[in-house]
C-alpha cells in the first residue's frame, strides 16, 4: 500500500518553515547584541544548535550575517544593500537630508527623520553635531509613539484605528512611568493635528530634553514621515524652532510630491 500523496507547497505538519527559523536568527541581533555566537544565536532563537549553525552558514553564503576570525557572528553588508531600497526609509531619507543639513547647521544639536511601523517609530535617519547632548537614539532605532516628538506627530496623523488602539490600553510616559490619561492624550494628539507641530519635553535626570516634530507630506497629503529636532531644555525656544522645522518639513513634501 503506497501512503497519502504529498500535496505540493503544504506546510509540514510540524516545525516551523525555513524562512522563518532564518528570520528568527537574524532577529536576535539588536543594539545591545551586535555579536553572536552559535550558542547565543541557537538560545535566543530557540533553534537547535545543528539547525542554528546550518542556517547561519547559509545566511553566511547570503551575504546577511558574517562571520569573524573568533567564530561570532554579526549582521552582514547584503541586508544594508537590500534596506537601502525600502522607500519608506532611503527614498524618503534621499530627499530629506538637504534639508537635514540645513537644520543641522541651525541647530548644532540632533536632527532625526521618523516613520511609522506598527505601534512605533523608527529612525531612518539622524544628523548630529559634536557638541551635541549625548542620547540613545540609533538609526534603525525604535522610539515610542506616545513619548517622543516624532512619535506623537506620526501618532497624531496616523489612521483612526491606530490612535484608538493606543488609547485603548495605559500608556506610561517614558522614562519617568508616569500614567498618561487617555483625554489627556487624545487633546494632545488634537492639537498637534491642528498646529502640524509636536513638542515633547523628556525629563532626564542629567539633561532635560525638547523634541519639536512636524510632519512630511507625500502624495495624496498622506504622511510619509516626520522631521524633528532635539535640543537641551536650557537653549529651546520650541515655538521658535518649531517655524524651522516646519518649514523645512513642507520643503520636503514639495519635493515628494514632485516626485
Amino acid at each position: 500500500m503506497t501512503g497519502p500523496a504529498q500535496v505540493r507547497g503544504r506546510r509540514p505538519p510540524h516545525g516551523e518553515p525555513v524562512v522563518d527559523r532564518a528570520l528568527a536568527l537574524l532577529s536576535t541581533f539588536d543594539a545591545e547584541h551586535r555579536t553572536l555566537s552559535l550558542a547565543e544565536l541557537s538560545r535566543r532563537a530557540e533553534i537547535p544548535p545543528s539547525s542554528a549553525l546550518r542556517l547561519a552558514n547559509r545566511l553566511v553564503d547570503w551575504g546577511a550575517l558574517e562571520r569573524d576570525d573568533s567564530g561570532r557572528f554579526c549582521i552582514g553588508l547584503r541586508l544594508l544593500e537590500v534596506a537601502t531600497l525600502a522607500p519608506r526609509g532611503h527614498g524618503l531619507r534621499q530627499v530629506a537630508l538637504p534639508f537635514m543639513n540645513d537644520l543641522a547647521e541651525v541647530t548644532h544639536q540632533h536632527v532625526q527623520l521618523a516613520v511609522r511601523d506598527g505601534m512605533q517609530a523608527m529612525l531612518v535617519e539622524r544628523l548630529s553635531a559634536h557638541q551635541a547632548t549625548p542620547v540613545d537614539y540609533r538609526i534603525g532605532g525604535r522610539l515610542p509613539l506616545h513619548s517622543t516628538g516624532v512619535g506623537l506627530a506620526l501618532l497624531a496623523f496616523a489612521p483612526k484605528e491606530v490612535q484608538e488602539e493606543m488609547l485603548s490600553k495605559p500608556v506610561y510616559s517614558e522614562p519617568d512611568n508616569r500614567l498618561i490619561p487617555a483625554d489627556v492624550l487624545r487633546r494632545t494628539l488634537a492639537e498637534v493635528r491642528r498646529e502640524r507641530l509636536a513638542i515633547f519635553r523628556r525629563e532626564d535626570e542629567h539633561e532635560s530634553i525638547v523634541s519639536v516634530a512636524a510632519p512630511v507630506f507625500g502624495r495624496n497629503d498622506t504622511v510619509a514621515g516626520v522631521l524633528g529636532v532635539l535640543v537641551p531644555k536650557r537653549v529651546a525656544q520650541p515655538r521658535r524652532l518649531g517655524l524651522a522645522v516646519q518649514t523645512a518639513a513642507r520643503g520636503i513634501s514639495r519635493e515628494l510630491a514632485g516626485r
